[in-house]
């Protein structure tokens, strides 16, 4: 079967691609551009041509990638046409008509690609990343992904497995050839390389996850000392209702912000005060709730108030940056804060501070003992499993449980493997092969 799509934004644009690829692509190709001799992986000037009525369809640029050496592993083309939607529609129009052609299913480029082992999981999954990352840290990380560094890392803890996994294997088949005792030495420490190094990996404070998916911010205080004037002037737009009526805002009000490149979910929470309304007071709680789960809390006190709430001040922690709001008015009673700014979010003073002082406290989460950051949840439950497996395995006596300690093993060969999609038995024998020369 051919898939194609567009693969550039909708238009109207100067250029539009179309993709192309299957078993059909290259006559595909020379049908509709009506030339014989394209050259792979050069520009080809052509123009295209609707072959049911030999009509024109637009000129521009065709690109011929034949398998196995183009993105997908099969034949690919690349149509450089003129971004008007017009143009688009008939064009794809066309290739419908083509025998065994169809639009492709988001994301089947890349899946087809991963199939024929042009890229693996992680990559596969960095692709989707790079194309949605909105801010400067998501770019950076997705980069790093696609470029296969994690992947390698990896790959290689996974040989380790693997390796040992032969050691056992071969002691179990083979114990006739009396292979000396010092293997389950070897064994042993490898085993304890990978399982220190896969315990580093999650020791990240899953900072991975939260530049892609989002540092969490809340802004938490007391009624009428600002927040959702603070929520609407860090998002340059009304996104909360401004009122001089205490307790308006009473649900959770979040919005998603690039925050001089770091990505950031800003929510807005209910002001903390003993209200009698049962609708405020579940706003409280969640507000309270939020606070707790956010990597970071922005308090703000009316600087014109003359004590604070203790629940807000038992809120604040090493997680906390607190900002003394309305300092432009006279009547200010300098509340005494360690390292609190003194801001004016009516008059939008001091705020400029605010930003370096959050990207200062957000920057302090990446202190990690690996570079190799964990960006999703599936990768962390396969660590997490392999790490159990490994533990099991070495919890056991390997010399009398050698069955036993093998398949833990293997396990956590195929756990750590699912990462990057990886997972077959006859790497194992070919290792045995390799090490033992085994069947000479």
């Amino acid at each position: 079967m051919n898939i194609y799509a567009l693969s550039s934004g909708r238009g109207p644009s100067g250029i539009a691609i179309i993709r192309l690829s299957g078993k059909d692509t290259l006559k595909i190709a020379k049908l509709i551009s009506k030339q014989n001799n394209l050259k792979p992986k050069e520009v080809n000037f052509c123009k295209f041509y609707n072959p049911t009525n030999d009509s024109l369809i637009d000129e521009g640029f065709l690109l011929l990638f034949l398998s196995p050496n183009s993105f997908t592993g099969d034949d690919l083309a690349e149509f450089h046409i003129h971004g008007s939607n017009a143009v688009i529609t008939c064009f794809l129009r066309v290739l419908s008509m083509q025998v065994n052609s169809r639009l492709a299913e988001p994301g089947e480029f890349t899946k087809i690609a991963f199939q024929n082992n042009k890229i693996d999981l992680i990559e596969a999954e960095s692709i989707g990343d790079l194309i949605h990352s909105e801010t400067e840290l998501q770019r950076q990380q997705a980069v790093k992904l696609v470029q296969g560094k994690a992947s390698n890392y990896y790959n290689n803890l996974r040989k380790k497995l693997i390796k040992s996994l032969a050691y056992i294997e071969a002691k179990i088949d083979f114990a006739e050839d009396d292979l000396p005792d010092s293997i389950f030495k070897e064994v042993q420490k490898s085993i304890k390389e990978v399982h220190n190094d896969i315990k580093k990996i999650l020791e990240d404070h899953k900072v991975g996850e939260k530049i892609r998916d989002g540092f969490r911010i809340s802004i938490i205080g007391e009624v009428n000392a600002g927040k959702s004037s603070l929520l609407n002037l860090l998002s340059k737009r009304d996104v909360a209702i401004v009122s001089e009526e205490e307790g308006t805002t009473r649900d959770v009000i979040e919005t998603y912000l690039n925050i001089d490149g770091y990505p950031v979910i800003l929510a807005d929470t209910a002001g903390i005060r003993d209200s009698n309304n049962e609708v405020e007071k579940k706003g409280i709680l969640l507000a309270i709730s939020k606070s707790k789960q956010a990597d970071l809390n922005i308090v703000v006190v009316d600087n014109c108030s003359a004590q604070i709430d203790p629940k807000v001040k038992n809120l604040i922690n090493e997680n906390s940056i607190i900002i003394l709001n309305k300092s432009d008015i006279d009547n200010k009673k300098n509340h005494n804060f360690k390292e609190a700014l003194l801001v004016s979010v009516k008059h939008n003073k001091n705020i400029d501070q605010l930003i370096i002082k959050i990207k200062d406290k957000l920057s302090k989460k990446f202190v990690t003992t690996n570079d190799i950051l964990v960006t999703r949840e599936r990768h962390r439950e396969k660590l997490g499993a392999c790490l159990k497996e490994i533990d099991n395995f070495l919890a056991k006596d390997q010399t009398k449980d050698i069955e036993m300690a093998a398949e833990d093993l293997r396990l956590a060969t195929r756990h750590l493997g699912g990462i990057v999609g990886k997972v077959d038995v006859e790497e194992i024998l070919g290792s045995i092969f390799k090490d033992f020369c085994i069947g000479k």
